[in-house]
């Protein structure tokens, strides 16, 4: 039939278009499949530019890298109301200090636990004179991300206050709802400013500054400027997770790992610390200082190595003419510790009240 002798009719007799697109197949097909190859060239392209321009932007604008050491823009737990700190840890209160014109500082204080029953319905200058109890004293001096409410930094209160210590936890300057900018001087100016309120208020209690991670080199600055400018020396000073110096610290720590082989690393991302106006140096620091130091360290901190915390132990030790005042103690991986999470050791209040009863 017609059907059947159109379908019979040769290629040719169908047109010129049909020709053309059979023949177009294969180019189309091959065009087709380039795309893919052509889009991931390009962003491998774009991705290479960024990683190689990155330490050029660090070195001209040092103010970049202040906000990847400071990660106080990265405000975790997100919405916390930070005037009602009993939602998170009991029996604790919630208050604020001006340190400087313009700066004013969010500190939660958790009362041990030998005082809770009588706190019930007290004003805060009753929570204020509690301080001179003869309960020793934590001012906990946090690491660069997060604020007082992140979960290990609770749970460090709760365990220490627990043990009968008073835990004041501040956020430094533009952390949390503190206003101002960071700095490492603000920083100082900060626990200095907190220091001189406790001790005001707390009689014959034993302060102690406890410092985690990028809080270690804030203990140590404070302690020196006390000691140097004031004449006064830290009844203990606590350093777990810590470093020598933040420029040590920034060649460990993981998210440098694919600089360490580009060529500049040092000038252009390591030297780069001291222009953004960055040291820490707790190096030098312990050389000078007279406190009781306790250095706590995981044995699987993949941030920041324990060879970091034994160096500034010995560093520390040499210097001191007291060194069995000087003490570190590590944790084994097998305990899964790593950077932040030592309050886990329920023996972690013992630990310290050994420490400070050696030291006496």
């Amino acid at each position: 039939g017609a059907e059947a002798a159109g379908a019979a009719q040769p290629a040719a007799s169908r047109g010129t278009g049909f020709v053309a697109a059979k023949a177009l197949q294969p180019a189309a097909r091959g065009f087709l499949d380039y795309l893919p190859n052509l889009n991931l060239k390009w962003l491998l392209l774009d991705l290479f530019i960024l990683y190689a321009s990155f330490p050029f932007v660090i070195r001209l604008f040092p103010s970049f890298l202040r906000k990847f050491v400071y990660l106080s823009f990265l405000s975790y737990p997100f919405g916390v109301d930070y005037q009602k700190p009993e939602l998170y840890i009991n029996h604790t209160v919630n208050f604020y200090l001006t340190s400087e014109q313009g700066v004013t500082l969010g500190i939660w204080h958790a009362l041990p636990n030998n005082r809770r029953k009588e706190a019930e319905g007290k004003d805060p200058s009753w929570h204020e004179e509690a301080l001179a109890d003869d309960n020793p004293v934590i001012i906990y001096l946090h690491g660069n991300g997060g604020t007082r409410a992140t979960s290990h930094r609770v749970r460090f209160a709760k365990v220490m206050s627990d043990a009968n210590f008073h835990v004041l936890a501040l956020d430094y300057r533009g952390y949390a709802e503190s206003t101002g900018e960071p700095s490492e001087k603000g920083f100082t100016t900060d626990v200095l400013f907190l220091y001189h309120w406790v001790k005001a208020r707390s009689g014959n209690s034993t302060v102690i500054f406890w410092g985690h991670s990028l809080g270690t080199g804030i203990s140590t600055n404070v302690a020196r400027v006390l000691k140097e400018k004031e004449g006064v020396i830290v009844d203990a000073i606590v350093l777990e997770a810590a470093f020598t110096s933040i420029r040590d610290a920034a060649a460990t720590i993981p998210i440098t790992l694919i600089y360490r082989k580009f060529p500049g690393f040092k000038y252009l991302i390591l030297d780069t610390m001291a222009r953004a106006d960055m040291y820490f140096c707790s190096d030098q620091n312990v050389q000078v200082l007279s406190s009781p130091i306790l250095i706590l360290h995981s044995e699987d901190d993949f941030m920041i190595p324990i060879s970091q915390g034994k160096k500034l132990f010995e560093i520390a030790r040499d210097a001191s003419q007291k060194k069995d005042t000087i003490q570190f103690i590590s944790f084994p991986a097998s305990k899964g510790y790593g950077h932040d999470h030592l309050s886990s050791n329920p023996d972690l209040p013992n630990i310290l009240k050994n420490f400070l009863q050696s030291v006496k």
